[in-house]
């Protein structure tokens, strides 16, 4: 019943993440006393924030955004601090442009931040859409002579400290494996799509109907299957989206994701294709790996913290996953050979993932939003 009552409460709670987590987007070049900025923010989030669509057509135009600029300036500023030596450096000039990203159309703000003196430490306050959506993520790249130092601003983490020309590779190594980490335990639909694969594990096929597996040790080997697919495909296609050798838009890759959330949930339902998880874990592990490599694709990293990055986050990833592997074998191996599990968890189960993961694929696709969370 508490592995009723888990999948239950996640069930009801993955709405909010239909679609691409939000994040924006700030590059920072520090020169002498003088940082050049550029401040990316998705349209969609600023007309949460300031209410963009005018006219309510849901369609953000040019012309709405033009008569909003003092809105957006003064509403992003105002939630953006930059000390030196305890110091604010106040901003200047903000001029605005409009860039498409893979997910949709983005507000750029460029600004000078001027400070008393030579820079050599800068502190930055981030508090963007905090108050709107609390997975909101600030992802910075600070630059100094070449050198790139990375950061990711959250609710739990809104203020960062940087020493110029000092990067500490331990602590991007510490940052990235917490990202990862909070990745798969947030990104409901690449949980959802794992769980799915799961189910049943600890059940076998025999004579045509679901059998309890004989002991701990074959439901551990046939789980560690499953995951070292999903892991191996996911990290090929981390790889190749982050070092940007393959380029897909945002809306196909998560719609791309919902389809295999619910292909994974009515494979447990057929079973010739419960059978095949390994090869479902593969084939639909290589589309999970282009979401897993949103978030560092953005930051727009040299080839080298690139790699460094790349390589944490998928880290964060594994040992997030392994927890929730952890958490769900035990239960699972305990109530196998109830009828609660064989019929209730994971019939009723798979197909309440198919369903809500249905929802998803059409928000995705269609650009709705039919769930109001």
């Amino acid at each position: 019943m508490r592995l009723i009552l888990a999948l239950s409460m996640l069930l009801l709670s993955t709405p909010a993440w239909a679609h691409k987590p939000s994040d924006s987007l700030l590059s920072l070049t520090v020169q002498d006393d003088r940082i050049e900025s550029r401040w990316d923010i998705a349209l969609r989030d600023l007309d949460d924030a300031i209410g963009l669509d005018a006219n309510g057509d849901g369609a953000i135009t040019w012309k709405e955004v033009q008569s909003a600029q003092d809105e957006i300036t003064t509403y992003a500023l105002s939630r953006l601090t930059i000390t030196s030596n305890e110091t604010r450096c106040p901003s200047q000039g903000p001029r605005q442009l409009i860039d498409n990203h893979t997910d949709g159309a983005y507000a750029v703000l460029l600004f000078t931040m001027t400070c008393p003196t030579t820079i050599d430490r800068i502190q930055a306050d981030y508090r963007l859409l905090f108050d709107l959506d609390a997975q909101h993520k600030g992802l910075l790249r600070l630059t100094h002579e070449g050198d790139t130092t990375t950061a990711i601003f959250s609710q739990e983490s809104p203020t960062q400290q940087f020493t110029i020309s000092q990067t500490s590779t331990w602590n991007q190594v510490q940052q990235y494996v917490h990202e990862g980490i909070w990745h798969i335990w947030q990104g409901y639909d690449h949980v959802l799509f794992l769980l799915a694969l799961l189910l049943p594990a600890v059940l076998r096929r025999v004579a045509d109907r679901w059998e309890p597996t004989p002991n701990f040790l074959s439901a551990f080997w046939e789980v560690l299957a499953v995951v070292t697919a999903f892991t191996i495909a996911h990290s090929i296609t981390l790889g190749l989206a982050t070092l940007g050798l393959i380029a897909l838009p945002s809306r196909l890759v998560e719609s791309a994701i919902a389809a295999s959330v619910v292909f994974a949930g009515i494979s447990n339902l057929y079973p010739t294709l419960a059978q095949r998880r390994r090869v479902i874990a593969f084939f639909f592990g290589l589309i999970h790996g282009f979401g897993f490599a949103s978030v560092l694709s953005d930051l727009g990293l040299p080839r080298g913290s690139l790699a460094l990055s790349l390589v944490s986050f998928n880290l964060g990833v594994e040992v997030g996953q392994l927890a929730i592997v952890a958490m769900f074998l035990p239960f699972a191996y305990n109530l196998r050979k109830s009828w609660t599990y064989q019929r209730l968890v994971l019939v009723s189960g798979s197909l309440g993932i198919a369903v809500l993961a249905s929802v998803w694929l059409i928000e995705r696709t269609l650009d709705l939003k039919l769930i109001p969370l």
